[in-house]
């Protein structure tokens, strides 16, 4: 496990007002998140069927080296363990660059500082040696060779997903993360270990890191260190599990877009963070966009004459919509045709 060797200073002279909440409701039933082996012949249906329940799933024999996730943490090690002023020269992020504590621009919080990057490597280049001073040659070397990697994984996460789906094209959804104009981004968060004072309010409820939200995306891959802290909501809208975390292994969040583009079969799952006040956690999330001027629908493999639920859009618009919202806020409600079940 790897964490940083000193608590950062992330102090500024702007008072946050941060959000609390209760601990998650007791289900009557043992939840296991699902699991898929992606070197297993039942991959695509493991999928697919846990696409259906949760939204989410954990991903082993992923086939990204160890090597090149160990490298970029150690190297977003360094970066988090910088002075603050130095991350500031990251910043502001609007919406890529370094923020603290702020998460967009309509006033959500969080107890976390981050990385926001794109998959342009020149303008990560220009975005860190602002911070390190000079040019940051071997982070954007792990970072390259991690999103390069982590993108090949998700696009056999989505042929397999669209094989499972029956769709005519096995690449439907690969070809718009793999499309030289895709939007995909990459987010570096950093959860420093919560102080006593701060962690837990007076009724006991724990202090939150990053919000409940949905990932806009069509997927999003995840990979933290050995710290507790990410939640997922269930499917009754109401009950909260914790998900257990490895550092060996890559969870999968389905995103806005792919809740479209099955006309709402799968559905966006809802996360948030923790903050945990005895270790430091970092995680690292690729999100598989598609190109911005990529329309939006259903798939129509899977319509078989049944009417969309949603207006057509691009991703642009979609975008341009979900940045200009609150967290929590169900940012396809403006896009649904009629009410989605």
């Amino acid at each position: 496990m790897v964490v940083l060797s000193k608590p950062t200073s992330t102090s500024t002279s702007v008072q946050y007002s941060y959000s609390y909440i209760r601990n998650c409701k007791t289900t009557t039933f043992p939840i296991i998140i699902p699991v898929v082996d992606l070197s297993k012949p039942d991959a695509k249906t493991l999928i697919v069927n846990a696409c259906d329940e949760f939204g989410f799933f954990k991903v082993i024999n992923h086939g990204v080296p160890m090597d090149s996730i160990s490298n970029l943490e150690s190297e977003a090690v360094n970066f988090f363990s910088l002075p603050f002023h130095q991350k500031q020269q990251a910043g502001p992020p609007n919406p890529s660059g370094y923020g603290n504590k702020k998460i967009g621009v309509n006033g959500d919080v969080g107890w976390v500082e981050y990385l926001h990057l794109t998959n342009d490597q020149n303008y990560n280049s220009m975005r860190l040696s602002l911070a390190f001073g000079h040019n940051p040659h071997k982070f954007c070397c792990a970072l390259s060779e991690y999103m390069c990697t982590v993108r090949k994984m998700g696009c056999e996460i989505l042929d397999l997903m669209a094989e499972g789906l029956n769709t005519e094209q096995k690449n439907v959804l690969s070809k718009l993360v793999m499309d030289k104009e895709s939007d995909s981004v990459f987010r570096l968060n950093h959860y420093p270990p919560c102080p006593p004072e701060m962690g837990l309010n007076n009724n006991g409820e724990d202090m939150v890191g990053f919000g409940e939200h949905t990932d806009p995306q069509i997927i999003s891959l995840l990979r933290s260190n050995n710290t507790s802290g990410l939640q997922i909501c269930l499917k009754d809208n109401k009950s909260w599990i914790s998900v257990p975390p490895d550092h060996n292994s890559f969870f999968v969040n389905v995103g806005d877009c792919l809740q479209v583009m099955t006309n709402g079969r799968f559905k966006s799952v809802k996360h948030r963070v923790l903050a945990n006040g005895l270790k430091s956690r970092l995680s690292m999330i690729y999100f598989c966009g598609p190109p911005l001027g990529k329309k939006i629908t259903p798939l129509h493999s899977l319509m078989k004459g049944k009417q969309s639920l949603y207006k057509e859009f691009t991703w642009f618009e979609y975008k341009k919509s979900a940045y200009a919202t609150r967290l929590a806020d169900n940012r396809l409600r403006h896009f649904e045709r009629i009410a989605a079940s």
